[in-house]
C-alpha cells in the first residue's frame, strides 16, 4: 500500500482542461430555446429593428447560447456591464486583432500629448466644421444623415491630423474601408488591410514632413513622443486612428436628429430651452444607440449566469438590449428627454466620474475613472463626443430653427451590413 501510495503521489498533476461535457450538460438539461431560432439574429429583420428579438432574448434567456455563430448573448444592464467591467475574466480585443495586424504597430492613445492635441483640434474646429456643414444645407429640401451627420465626423479628422483638403477624399475613403476591416467578414477584413497599407503610404510624406517641421495636430504630437522601445512610425499613427471611434458621432448625430424629428414633442423640449441638447444627446445613446454590440473574451475559464464559459469564449454584449431594460428604465422603448432615471452611474452602480449618465456607449469604450472636468489631463472621449455632437446640433438649431421632415418621408434605423452601425441612412427635411 506504501508503495502505490507513493507511485501515486509521483505522477503529475494533470492540467486543467475544457470541462467541454459540463457545459454541454448545463446547457442542454432542462433548457428550451423554442422562441427563438439563431438564424433570426443574422436576419434582414434583425439589421433593421433589432429590439423586439433583443427583447426576447433579455427576458426569456439572458445568457443565449448561440451555437450558430459560436457565442453567448448577454443582455441584461447589470449584466452587461459586469462583463464589461470584469477586466480580471474577460478582454475586449483591439480592432486591429480583428485585422490579424496586432504586430502592425501600436496604438499611442494611451499618451497625454496625444490626447491634448486630440482635444485642442477638436474643440477648435467643431463649430467651423459644423458651420460649413450646416451652410452646405441650401436646397428647399436636404438631407441631415448625408450632408450633417456623416460630414461631419470625417471633416473633423482632416482638421485633427491637418491634412491637405486636396487629400481629403482619398483619406476618407481609406479611413471607413479600414474600420469598416475590423469586423468578422473576410472580405471587408481584407479591404481593411489595403487599406491601412494605403493610410500608411498617403500619411507618410506628411509624417515625415512633421518629424522636423511639427505643428499642433495629431501627426506631430506623435512624431514628437519620446517612446523608451522605439521611435514613433507611420504604422503607429495608423494604428491610433483606426482605435479610435468614428460610429458614434456619426451614428449618434444621425440618430438624434432622426429621434427628434419623428418626437415631435420632444423636439419642442429643446426649442425651447437649447441647455437640453445635452440630455437628448445622452438618451440617443441609450435609447439609439449606433453601436449595438461589443464582443467581449474569456480570459480563463469562468462560470457566470450559471453557464461555464471556456477559455476564449465571446461574448457578445448587447447595448441595445440593456439599455432598453425595464429592470433599469422606466418606459425604456421611449425617447425622452430628461428623463428621472438616466442617473450618473459607473457600470455597477457608483457614481460615475466622467459625467456620462447610465446607459452603454460601446464605441467609446469604458468609462473614464479621472473627474468629468479633470486637472492636468484632457476630458474624456465621452465628454468630447458628447460636446463636439451638442456644439453642431445647436449650430443646426440655430440657423434652422423650423426643421421639419418631408411630407411623406419615412426616416428609419437599420445597419447598411451586420455587425456595422444602427442609425438613420437617409433623413430628408425642409
Amino acid at each position: 500500500m506504501e508503495s502505490y501510495e507513493a507511485d501515486f503521489e509521483d505522477e503529475p498533476t494533470p492540467e486543467p482542461g475544457y470541462r467541454t461535457y459540463e457545459v454541454y450538460q448545463r446547457e442542454r438539461v432542462g433548457e428550451t430555446t423554442n422562441l427563438i431560432k439563431p438564424r433570426e439574429l443574422i436576419s434582414d429583420e434583425y439589421a433593421r429593428d433589432p429590439y423586439p428579438l433583443l427583447e426576447l432574448l433579455r427576458e426569456n434567456y439572458p445568457c443565449y447560447r448561440d451555437w450558430l455563430s459560436n457565442c453567448f448573448w448577454i443582455t441584461r444592464y447589470n449584466d452587461v456591464t459586469s462583463v464589461f467591467a470584469d477586466d480580471q475574466n474577460f478582454e475586449t480585443r483591439p480592432k486591429r486583432w480583428y485585422l490579424d495586424s496586432m504586430n502592425y504597430g501600436r496604438d499611442l492613445w494611451k499618451h497625454l500629448p496625444v490626447q491634448w492635441a486630440y482635444e485642442k483640434k477638436i474643440d477648435s474646429n467643431i463649430e467651423p466644421v459644423a458651420e460649413e456643414a450646416v451652410s452646405s444645407l441650401n436646397d428647399s429640401t436636404m438631407d441631415l444623415a448625408r450632408n450633417f451627420a456623416a460630414r461631419i465626423p470625417l471633416a473633423l479628422w482632416l482638421k485633427v491630423l491637418n491634412i491637405p483638403i486636396d487629400e481629403g477624399q482619398e483619406f476618407a475613403r481609406l479611413y471607413l474601408q479600414m474600420q469598416r476591416g475590423a469586423r468578422w467578414d473576410p472580405q471587408l477584413r481584407q479591404r481593411g488591410l489595403q487599406s491601412m497599407q494605403g493610410l500608411a503610404e498617403l500619411l507618410t510624406p506628411i509624417f515625415n514632413d512633421r518629424c522636423h517641421n511639427p505643428e499642433d495636430d495629431l501627426i506631430s504630437a506623435v512624431t514628437q513622443l519620446e517612446l523608451t522601445d522605439a521611435p514613433p512610425t507611420v504604422e503607429d499613427l495608423v494604428i491610433t486612428i483606426l482605435e479610435l471611434d468614428h460610429e458614434t458621432l456619426h451614428g449618434g448625430l444621425s440618430n438624434l436628429w432622426f429621434n427628434l424629428l419623428t418626437n415631435p414633442e420632444e423636439m419642442e423640449k429643446v426649442r425651447s430651452d437649447h441647455r437640453l441638447m445635452k440630455f437628448a444627446w445622452l438618451e440617443t445613446l441609450r435609447h439609439s444607440s449606433p453601436v449595438l454590440t461589443a464582443d467581449r473574451f474569456a480570459r480563463q475559464e469562468v462560470e457566470r449566469f450559471g453557464r461555464l464559459i471556456p477559455k476564449g469564449g465571446l461574448l457578445r454584449c448587447s447595448a441595445a438590449a440593456a439599455n432598453r431594460d425595464p429592470r433599469q428604465f422606466d418606459e425604456p422603448d421611449t425617447f425622452i428627454i430628461g428623463r428621472k432615471d438616466l442617473c450618473q452611474r459607473e457600470p455597477r452602480g457608483q457614481y460615475r466620474a466622467d459625467g456620462l449618465p447610465s446607459g452603454i456607449a460601446f464605441g467609446l469604450g469604458k468609462p473614464s475613472i479621472h473627474p468629468a472636468v479633470p486637472k492636468g489631463r484632457p476630458r474624456s472621449r465621452y465628454a468630447l463626443i458628447r460636446d463636439a455632437a451638442v456644439t453642431a446640433s445647436l449650430l443646426l438649431l440655430e440657423h434652422k430653427p423650423k426643421l421639419k421632415l418631408v411630407n411623406g418621408a419615412e426616416p428609419h434605423l437599420t445597419c447598411s451590413q451586420l455587425g456595422e452601425m444602427h442609425t438613420c441612412w437617409e433623413l430628408p427635411v425642409c
